[in-house]
């Protein structure tokens, strides 16, 4: 892979993170003026009913038959839970405390496919971790005045996909990016159905409301596609640490838009995370595979 492939997919991975922050503001202010879960079920349908129509062009079934296969049903209930609690993070608690903690994630894959798959992870990775953690662990303060319980919801929502990503390892790779975008907005919606099930509170959205929902959800397909674009055009050990970029945009948007104002910890925790994070990422690529010759993506 040549430099530019790599900073076309540097640029592609960028412009998916500000993807993803700017559908969390709209998400995040639709969430003010009708039913959470009503809006998540609105997004997730909208964007389930996208990516079936561009699978359904190229000839395929939205709904692929290996969705039924045990990896794939544990993929989607990791996702569910996922996306459950990371939409009520987005709605209930600071944008900068939600999008810093999600950071995480890549850390839990780590781990996780050292101890469920074996691979080998040496000590200076698990250092690295292990600092990460300790950064969500200073964004919460627990045991301090300035913990919040519901900053708990960002914890379990960044668990999810941390499972939905070490499923997805496991799963069979006989699905297309369009079946899998149809796969996660379905968990979305069922998200949203979940929330509102308790909640209730089922309304007609006004022009204000449909044009949050349109944003949320065009936002997130263009996310989804930017980052499909980046991790087929560079080198997946360049490119992939350019998701922290996220932070930065979210922590703009949330200062800018919300009033949000992320003191000490949460900076200091995110830069910790994020630190050690991109180390995991850059460490990995690097370490040779026993009988393999040096990682070249």
């Amino acid at each position: 892979m040549n430099g530019s492939g790599n900073r076309r997919g540097a640029m592609f991975m960028t412009l998916s993170m500000a993807g993803f922050a700017v559908e969390d503001v709209f998400f995040k202010a639709a969430a003010l003026v009708m039913p959470m879960g009503q809006a998540v079920l609105m997004v997730g349908l909208c964007g389930m009913a996208v990516f079936a129509l561009m699978a359904w062009r190229v000839g395929e079934p939205a709904f692929h038959p290996a969705l039924r296969t045990r990896p794939l049903l544990i993929r989607s209930g990791f996702e569910v839970a996922g996306r459950l609690f990371y939409a009520l993070a987005i709605a209930l608690t600071p944008l900068s405390t939600t999008s810093a903690i999600l950071q995480a994630s890549p850390l839990v894959v780590v781990g996780g496919a050292a101890l469920l798959f074996g691979e080998r992870v040496g000590w200076r990775r698990w250092a690295a971790v292990a600092v990460g953690f300790a950064g969500v662990l200073i964004i919460l303060r627990p045991g301090l005045d300035g913990f919040s319980a519901l900053s708990l919801l960002a914890v379990a929502g960044m668990l999810g996909f941390a499972g939905r990503d070490l499923a997805t390892r496991a799963a069979p790779k006989v699905m297309s990016n369009r079946q899998l975008g149809v796969a996660g907005f379905a968990m979305l919606s069922v998200a949203g159905a979940i929330i509102l099930s308790v909640t209730g509170g089922l309304v007609v959205p006004d022009a204000r409301g449909l044009g949050l929902l349109a944003g949320t959800a065009l936002f997130a397909v263009l996310g989804y596609h930017a980052l499909t674009a980046a991790m087929r055009t560079g080198e997946i050990g360049f490119v992939t640490p350019f998701r922290y970029t996220r932070l930065v945009f979210a922590m703009v948007l949330a200062i800018a838009l919300f009033g949000e104002r992320p003191d000490l910890a949460t900076w200091v925790g995110s830069a910790l995370i994020v630190g050690s994070g991109i180390y995991t990422l850059v460490r990995g690529n690097r370490r040779p595979q026993p009988g393999a010759p040096p990682p070249t993506a």
